[in-house]
């Protein structure tokens, strides 16, 4: 088949490219308000650690390159565009560009496998906003695809590989933890499906590769009054350590699809800071990033759209 007219932009969070650019990245995030000094330096401290800033926006970009060949070659002429949520390139930015280039039709993507209402729905709002002056004639927006098999099982593929880092006599008895990014626990209030959706996505994998001994934890809890939702990684590993010291764990960070400062700080630095610290050997599954099986999974979400 031929497809041609459409334009498929994916969409990730976003992240400063560089330390001088963390206040205005923070304000964004904060809707225009100014966040603290300290809040400023905490994060920056976090940027120095991981090298300087977050590769995000670089492997984003290599996504939609890979999406693009993949497409291509099932005969979809489509351009892929890469947008930010909070950075740029921003999602405002690049909507009137793909109008520009002439798209009529078009497909939004986030690249975050659960919906919730209090961070897709922000996506949704500023790719609506981004569309309401431009001739784009037909639009699909895509925020939610954690059922996908395809997804669970590029996942999957992560944690075999991850497995056979641990010695042979102890991959039987490896914790396979979870992880995905804490939200408001008043998200419960409003019955979101992101805890629901995290766990179904998490027990597919487990039922895919017959996992034996699994458990979920969130992880990257914002720094307010308001209760998270929990257990947090840090919390867990506090008491998985109280029943198996010396125990072996993997962080799969389900919740993810690429490297970024929650996986390269919050899991490489902080929690196997932490693991360490209790006797424990702790190792992270590789991210999906630009991995064939996922890249797969995304051409077949778009092309099931087309």
């Amino acid at each position: 088949m031929t497809v041609s007219g459409w334009a498929v932009l994916l969409m990730a969070y976003g992240t400063p490219s560089s330390e001088d650019d963390v206040e205005a990245y923070l304000t964004d995030i904060r809707g225009g308000r100014k966040p603290t000094p300290r809040a400023v330096e905490d994060l920056r401290a976090r940027y120095r650690k991981i090298g300087g800033k977050s590769p995000l926006l670089e492997i984003t970009q290599a996504q939609g390159a890979a999406l693009e060949r993949v497409l291509s070659s099932r005969g979809v002429d489509t351009q892929v565009y890469v947008a930010m949520k909070h950075w740029q390139p921003y999602i405002r930015e690049v909507v009137p560009q793909i109008a520009q280039n002439g798209c009529r039709r078009l497909i939004g993507l986030v690249l975050a496998p659960h919906y919730s209402h209090i961070s897709t729905d922000g996506y949704k709002q500023a790719f609506d906003q981004a569309l309401a002056s431009t001739p784009i004639l037909q639009v699909d927006f895509i925020g939610s695809w954690h059922d996908h098999s395809g997804f669970h099982a590029a996942i999957g593929e992560k944690i075999q590989r991850a497995l056979q880092r641990f010695p042979q006599s102890t991959r039987g008895n490896v914790q396979i933890l979870f992880t995905a990014h804490s939200l408001p626990e008043s998200i419960l209030e409003k019955n979101d499906p992101y805890p629901q959706q995290l766990q179904a996505s998490c027990q597919s994998v487990a039922s895919l590769l017959r996992l034996g001994r699994w458990s979920f934890a969130y992880q990257s809890a914002g720094h307010t009054n308001e209760k998270w939702l929990g257990p947090d990684i840090l919390e867990f590993l506090e008491e998985f350590s109280g029943r198996e010291r010396g125990g072996n764990v993997l962080v799969v960070p389900i919740g993810f699809v690429a490297d970024h400062l929650e996986i390269l700080y919050d899991i490489d630095i902080e929690a196997q800071s932490a693991a360490e610290a209790r006797g424990m050997n702790l190792k992270r599954a590789e991210s999906l990033n630009t991995s064939p099986k996922f890249i797969e999974t995304l051409s077949d979400i778009v092309s099931r759209r087309l």
